[in-house]
């Protein structure tokens, strides 16, 4: 199965416990790249889908909600000619400064929970799938969640799909993953543990679908 195929990086599937507002139970699923994997068998069952990530493009996108606030923080060199956030000037940026990194994120992820939760209400179907990055590090989402699944690979084929899929080198890969989760860590919030370390995506189609039946979806 080619790299470009298979999942690039851990993944995490939440549930959410219901609760008394009124609005669909949820399957919360963590995907770092679009196209077939466990997307591809999960979206094939599931109407909704919410994606935290194109939410965060559209905020930081030239007038998005969160512009004048990242203008203030980071200065005009954060915003590119356009007037959306300069996504490569605020990546260098974060990783030499962790300070900058949280001050971004309390621009941007309470937004995102505005706009995440504003949709989950409106949702016309039972199931939800979101899309939400950094699962296991958010106590706002992972507080609701009453399973927790992980697709597990071994950090060094982690790395090797991220260079493939982004054409980054090794060492921002290694940056990237020092900032996040442990493996350990997702491993330990996990309830279902996939390991998708050579699995061809038939398996991966079986193995998901098969959870997913247990859960009645």
């Amino acid at each position: 199965l080619p790299l470009q195929d298979v999942l690039l990086c851990e993944k995490i599937t939440a549930r959410l416990e219901p609760t008394g507002v009124p609005e669909p139970r949820l399957l919360l699923t963590f995907f770092r790249r679009r196209g077939r994997g466990v997307s591809q068998v999960v979206l094939g069952r599931v109407d909704t889908v919410l994606d935290a990530d194109q939410i965060a493009k559209g905020l930081t996108a030239s007038g998005g909600r969160a512009i004048p606030a990242i203008r203030e923080l980071f200065g005009d060199q954060a915003i590119d000619a356009s007037g959306a956030m300069d996504r490569n000037h605020m990546r260098a940026r974060i990783f030499a400064d962790t300070g900058a990194k949280r001050q971004l994120e309390h621009v941007i992820h309470p937004l995102i929970q505005q706009a995440m939760t504003a949709a989950i209400t409106e949702a016309p179907t039972d199931i939800v799938v979101c899309d939400v990055p950094l699962l296991v590090e958010s106590a706002h989402w992972r507080s609701r969640c009453q399973q927790i699944w992980v697709v597990d690979c071994l950090p060094e084929t982690q790395i090797q799909r991220v260079m493939a899929r982004n054409g980054f080198p090794a060492e921002q890969v290694k940056a990237i993953m020092q900032q996040q989760a442990t493996r350990l860590q997702r491993l330990a919030a996990a309830d279902v543990v996939i390991y998708n370390e050579t699995l061809t995506l038939t398996e991966l189609s079986a193995e998901v679908g098969g959870h997913l039946e247990q859960l009645a979806i």
